[in-house]
């Protein structure tokens, strides 16, 4: 006689199954960043992500999101990747490297605005719930339908009983991907549609979908199109050059300033990221002089050379002055040869140059006058570190740095809350409401320091997902 598994036990596989494959559906419509970062490698880089911003900003507005406080992730992925998790773009290193130019980043931004824009996530989080039910009711009238064979030693209808619900799945499954597949269209028609009222060419977005199509047919792939949850690389291309080819813009072409900010770009990636072999070959290829430089002097400043580094920085500030991003260089150079005062001076004018006001400015300025200290030191430490998390909550990293300024001047109250912060931004609930109870206890009850660590305590532990 047949042992059926139990109808809850298929009924559980069969959701199970959904949700692996919906996997990066998941990741799409759910968590925090504080989520994000115990599972996604968060990289942060303040001359970077104002490049990048500078790239969506005209695609947000074209999309009437200008005001709807999109955040930009990056991911230190070598892959060529994007995608959406609620408010923010997470957009991989690996993309910013290997676009040649600034209109394939924008090309991939756009069509991820497109996403949000048109509420893929929330409709996507309808579909699952639709593709849940479809497979609980196959996998009822399966189970149902094996119980039945068993009951009457029919090995043809307990047969009958999986293939339904191995059919309900597979339906389910189906429709999943089918409805991922449309959204993906969609996104791509909405890109074109910002880049044109944005004056700019799809071009790049056309070249990056050929990029991927060359990669599956190279590997010797054969894929199934009913079980990818994007459009087939051919089908897709051919869209894209029907919808690009109509484009006023088709040849617009990025200015030189960006391009070459671009080119900046993707050689502190490969510096940081990849080694100085991997610099070099991405010079070879890109020999922008202004670029090639700016790699040198990395290189240098991470394999121990800071003389050359700093001499090699140095000349590019002077065509360059009112580049904020050399004087952080510059600062950078100077705190690893252990020279704070002057590392502190170039983080000041870096401050001061910054277009985009990143607090990460802020937050390395106020390390370099810690490190000095002296008691006026100390206070402009808290003062610049204070600056830099008002603008940069969650950089945990930070507030390390300010308990530690907070501790030196001997106000332990807030260099626990301090601590505090920095485990909650990391996830670490547990560990921030015990430091937020430590500091409480050295606050004046009422004042904002120790309102805030009683937020802190409040705060609940992030929802654990069972498996």
């Amino acid at each position: 006689m047949l042992s059926p598994s139990p109808p809850g036990k298929t009924i559980t596989r069969t959701v199970r199954a959904l949700a692996t494959l919906a996997l990066g559906a998941a990741i799409a419509v759910s968590g925090t960043m504080n989520a994000f970062a115990q599972n996604v490698p968060v990289v942060r880089d303040a001359e970077i992500e104002a490049l990048v911003r500078d790239y969506a900003k005209p695609i947000f507005k074209a999309a009437g999101l200008s005001n709807a406080g999109i955040q930009i992730v990056l991911v230190n992925d070598p892959s060529f990747n994007a995608f959406v998790a609620g408010r923010r773009v997470f957009i991989n290193t690996g993309t910013l490297m290997q676009a040649e130019t600034p209109n394939e980043v924008i090309g991939v931004l756009a069509h991820e605005t497109g996403h949000i824009a048109g509420g893929h996530q929330q409709r996507l989080r309808e579909q699952l719930e639709r593709a849940k039910t479809m497979a609980i009711v196959a996998g009822l009238l399966g189970a149902g339908a094996l119980v039945a064979g068993a009951a009457s030693n029919s090995k043809g209808l307990a047969g009958a009983g999986m293939g339904l619900a191995t059919g309900g799945t597979e339906l389910a499954q189906r429709s999943l991907l089918a409805y991922q597949r449309g959204e993906e269209m969609t996104a791509d028609r909405s890109a074109i549609t910002y880049l044109n009222a944005t004056g700019q060419s799809g071009a790049g977005m056309l070249k990056t979908f050929q990029r991927f199509q060359s990669a599956l047919s190279l590997s010797g792939a054969r894929v199934d199109p009913y079980r990818v949850s994007h459009p087939m690389p051919q089908e897709r291309i051919s869209n894209l050059q029907e919808l690009v080819s109509k484009s006023p813009y088709l040849d617009a072409k990025d200015s030189p300033a960006l391009q070459q900010r671009h080119n900046m770009m993707r050689v502190k990636i490969a510096a940081f990221t990849q080694g100085q072999a991997a610099t070099s070959r991405l010079l070879r290829k890109n020999p922008d002089p202004v670029a090639v430089q700016y790699g040198e002097a990395i290189s240098n400043y991470l394999n121990g050379n800071p003389s050359s580094a700093l001499a090699k920085t140095d000349a590019m500030i002077k065509s360059q002055p009112k580049n904020a991003y050399l004087q952080e260089l510059r600062g950078d150079i100077l705190m690893k040869a252990n020279k704070p005062k002057e590392a502190a001076s170039a983080y000041a004018k870096a401050v001061s140059l910054d277009p985009a006001k990143s607090g990460l400015l802020s937050v390395s300025y106020g390390q370099a006058l810690l490190a000095q200290g002296t008691p006026e030191s100390l206070k402009q430490a808290v003062t610049q570190l204070s600056n830099g998390l008002e603008r940069d909550r969650e950089n945990a990293g930070g507030y390390r740095f300010l308990a530690q300024a907070y501790g030196e001047l001997g106000d332990v109250g807030k260099a626990e809350l301090a601590t505090a912060e920095g485990y909650y931004y990391q996830g670490a609930t547990k560990d921030a409401k015990i430091f937020a109870m430590r500091a409480q206890k050295l606050l004046k009850p009422g004042e904002p320091a120790w309102v805030r660590a009683q937020d802190i305590i409040g705060a609940k532990a992030p929802t654990k997902k069972s498996n």
